[in-house]
């Protein structure tokens, strides 16, 4: 990697974190000296960019997150890589957001140019993924869940449990993925204890609760 992409680089790694990276830590990522990344990260603060140095637990080195930087741009093999992989999590249903991923995709795709959005092509005709598709669901189920996941809605259930069926109503804490299994790890609204139910055992689901009175989180 040249010098003046790496620079970049940092800048933006530095900008993607919530907490301080040391000098050492940086030096790994990016494949060079303790002494090299001392000297960039110089040259970022001479060049006027809000480079500082944190004490403490959690400290390093950290950019203002106030300061701007241009949206980040992906080469064509970087967007095949990530569209690639993405499209085959989504065939192999590894994740249950396949309308957030499906949009991440797209905005990737338009933010290339042409002659990139070609490259991209190319590349994807060159990279294949093969597994066996994880237990999934209705796609309206899936809808409900993707939603309430992320908008923090409570929502009825009904599934199939080992005694038969049942309702819960619950709030989803988060999502484990497990060989073929999707595990949704829940909160039960009506007793507080916490549950881990299967996603292809789902039967039905409803929203029935956003977090404020003012509808869901757009």
């Amino acid at each position: 990697m040249k010098r003046s992409a790496r620079l970049m680089a940092i800048a933006e790694h530095l900008r993607g974190r919530k907490t301080g990276v040391t000098a050492e830590a940086l030096a790994e990522r990016f494949h060079v000296s303790v002494r090299t990344m001392y000297r960039d990260l110089e040259t970022l603060q001479e060049a006027a960019l809000p480079v500082r140095a944190e004490r403490g637990r959690g400290g390093g080195y950290a950019l203002d997150r106030a300061y701007f930087l241009p949206p980040v741009a992906f080469s064509a093999r970087e967007a095949a890589l990530l569209v690639t992989l993405a499209e085959h999590a989504l065939a192999m249903r590894l994740v249950p957001f396949a309308d957030t991923t499906q949009s991440a995709l797209d905005k990737l795709r338009a933010a290339l140019s042409s002659s990139s959005q070609r490259e991209l092509l190319d590349h994807m005709q060159t990279l294949h993924f093969t597994g066996v598709p994880a237990l999934g669901t209705t796609e309206s189920i899936r809808r409900v869940i993707e939603r309430a996941f992320f908008e923090r809605a409570i929502v009825d259930l009904d599934y199939d449990g080992a005694r038969g069926a049942r309702h819960r109503r619950v709030r989803l804490r988060n999502v484990l993925m497990e060989g073929s299994i999707t595990f949704l790890n829940i909160t039960d609204v009506d007793d507080g204890a916490e549950r881990q139910l299967r996603l292809d055992r789902l039967r039905g689901a409803r929203i029935v609760e956003w977090p404020t009175s003012s509808g869901p989180i757009r």
